[in-house]
């Protein structure tokens, strides 16, 4: 009996955004591997990022995620590193996302396997999250990256943030790594026609979830300095309950009150089709609209 092909996605993000022979070097493992597929690969000189996009067999993803983890070690210094996104890691976070044929479980010894083997040949500690997480406290990225790189020593002192691998002290240049599972994330941002971030941290505030917005948005100011903008970024942990339309909507809604307008947006990475249909259908204002009119879906059933 032929047996049934698994596939998992990942999408590791490094802090590197503005050297492209690092990113390259960081991107390299991900390249010419059967049974692995290099989707996407974002980076931006603003938040100083590399947002990797994969999706293949389990075990080859992880091989691949293991190494590109090296080499980040290799190229990125945290001591030296500034840029607008925070950061606690040269692989700052390693989100597994379940395709097909693939259980939540399956997912979770997957991301504990990848956080066991990047402690045993990196030194390099690791905090599981989300659904991978060991306690509630650590189910939110946000809670765990606190304190950022600089902070992670002192904060690592405590004892409920003792690495779930490793020592509680960090890789001297390399900081921390956050693995886990979640379902798939939409990292969407707004930008408006200010320089001021104070504007748009308070935009961010009003719109995540912690500071009363949306449920499932999390979101912070950055400046765009070649730009000369400010942007809110958005991350969406969960589409089909908080739709993109709806974190639009609201980031121009309190934009008017400073009277800031959007200028556009930009998606980093790759999203589910079901999200953008969702707020075309919004927009157009289709009545009784389902995936099955999509031309696409019926040709690959």
């Amino acid at each position: 009996m032929k047996s049934v092909k698994k596939l998992i996605e990942c999408v590791p993000n490094f802090s590197e955004g503005r050297d492209l022979d690092k990113i390259e070097k960081i991107v390299s493992p991900f390249r010419g591997k059967d049974g692995l597929n290099l989707l996407d690969y974002k980076w931006d000189k603003d938040h100083n990022r590399l947002v990797v996009t994969v999706v293949g067999e389990p075990e080859i993803v992880k091989g691949a995620v293991l190494d590109a983890i090296g080499v980040a070690i290799e190229v990125i210094d945290l001591r030296v590193h500034k840029g607008q996104h925070p950061r606690m890691g040269a692989c700052d976070v390693v989100p597994y996302i379940p395709i097909k044929n693939v259980s939540t479980e399956e997912a979770i010894d997957l991301a504990k396997k990848t956080a066991k083997e990047a402690w045993e040949r990196y030194s390099l500690p690791i905090f599981l999250y989300e659904k991978a997480a060991t306690n509630p406290q650590r189910e939110n990225l946000s809670n765990i990256r606190k304190g950022e790189f600089e902070g992670m020593n002192e904060k690592m002192t405590q004892p409920e943030w003792i690495p779930d691998y490793g020592d509680a002290k960090v890789h001297p240049t390399a900081g921390v790594t956050a693995v886990g599972v979640r379902m798939p994330l939409i990292a969407f941002n707004v930008n408006l026609d200010t320089n001021n971030l104070e504007i748009a941290n308070k935009i961010a505030k009003n719109v995540r979830f912690t500071g009363g917005g949306l449920r499932y948005c999390k979101a912070l100011g950055v400046e765009l300095k070649e730009r000369g903008i400010v942007q809110v970024s958005m991350n969406m942990t969960d589409f089909t309950k908080t739709a993109l339309y709806r974190s639009y909507e609201l980031v121009k809604m309190e934009a008017k009150r400073y009277g800031v307008n959007v200028v556009g947006t930009e998606i980093i990475g790759l999203l589910p089709m079901e999200a953008m249909i969702d707020t075309a259908v919004y927009y157009l204002g289709v009545e009784n609209f389902s995936m099955d009119q999509i031309l696409e879906t019926r040709i690959m059933e």
